[in-house]
């Protein structure tokens, strides 16, 4: 069916008051905790060339929708392994070569499972295992200006859209819009733009703001708000960041210059979802100068409008998203056997 063939670009779009003392032994600890907190600490990426750091992403979503009285459910579990290697420095930038080491998946929609391990050499003949196939090897050059934390370009770009096309034909006219160079630098930048840019003590905050415009599945708007909690409790090496995000969906019909389906067999209309509950934790190494690891998770809810064949389906969706990025020396793909 057509639904499965458009399941991976969704994947690809993928990847966040203290009380007043009243005695003098509280007050002095009252004191003590407000020194703490005006010591600033610096949280900053520290690269060296040639060596690389790996990183597992695991997703699992779970998503209900009510299409014309049917019940729609479907799960998605997908693990992907990435390398990142500084190349070059010039001067506050790094070229960083990003590769995809491995992916997993494992789908079920409607009672139908789908899956892909490429750490392993049998894999069950499905309709996304050629495009799932391509993924893996595939590489990047990044350029990162470590002043901002800024992706300021992403390289390998075509080389990547050949890889998916010749895998998946008939996705070509959707991977062209929602694959775009700035789509690209929108989804490498959440991986560096955590961190302050300035020093920070425990309770401060910073804030930043990610655009994916998406072509014909929409466009999502994120505010990021961090604060910094100071040393975790159970490993003091780790410096705790919390995370609250706030999601704003934006049908295509409401961004300005989006036209066409991009091969779609429907057209979003419009859109009411809400975001809620959508916090998280990263870890920051600040001696080995990277994200340790993180969790995040999010719940999204509301209403689509979709037309199909000239006809217009309210769709009820109810979704729930939980990512945790874990950060090694080591590559965690081991080679098959």
């Amino acid at each position: 069916m057509r639904y499965r063939r458009l399941l991976p670009a969704l994947f690809l779009v993928a990847a966040v008051a203290f009380p007043v003392a009243g005695q003098d032994k509280d007050k002095g600890k009252d004191t003590k905790d407000n020194k703490d907190n005006k010591e600033k600490v610096t949280l900053q990426w520290k690269f060296e060339k040639d060596k690389a750091f790996y990183q597992k992403m695991a997703t699992e979503t779970k998503q209900a929708m009510k299409v014309m009285n049917n019940d729609v459910n479907q799960t998605q579990k997908q693990s992907f392994y990435f390398s990142w290697t500084p190349t070059k420095q010039d001067g506050a930038n790094w070229l960083i070569k990003q590769k995809i080491e491995g992916v997993v998946m494992d789908i079920n929609i409607g009672g139908s499972t789908i899956t892909y391990d490429s750490t392993k050499d049998t894999n069950a003949n499905n309709p996304l295992g050629e495009f799932f196939k391509a993924l893996v090897g595939s590489e990047f050059t990044i350029t990162l200006d470590t002043k901002t934390n800024k992706v300021t370009k992403v390289e390998g770009r075509d080389e990547f859209l050949k890889k998916l096309v010749t895998a998946n034909p008939q996705m070509k006219p959707l991977l062209d819009q929602i694959l775009s160079e700035k789509a690209l630098i929108d989804m490498a930048e959440p991986t560096f733009n955590v961190l302050p840019d300035h020093p920070v003590g425990k309770g401060d905050t910073w804030k930043r703001e990610s655009t994916l415009d998406m072509g014909p599945i929409g466009k999502y708007e994120n505010t990021y708000t961090y604060t910094y909690e100071g040393k975790d409790d159970k490993d003091k090496n780790l410096d705790k960041i919390k995370v609250d995000t706030n999601l704003q969906y934006k049908a295509p019909q409401e961004v300005a210059g989006a036209s066409g389906t991009g091969g779609l067999p429907f057209k979003i209309k419009g859109a009411d979802l809400k975001s809620k509950n959508a916090t998280g934790t990263l870890w920051f190494n600040p001696d080995k100068g990277r994200l340790e690891k993180s969790s995040m998770k999010l719940e999204l809810a509301g209403e689509l409008s979709i037309e199909i064949g000239g006809q217009t389906t309210k769709v009820d969706l109810s979704q729930t998203q939980e990512t945790n990025v874990e950060t090694s020396d080591a590559n965690p793909v081991q080679p098959k056997k």
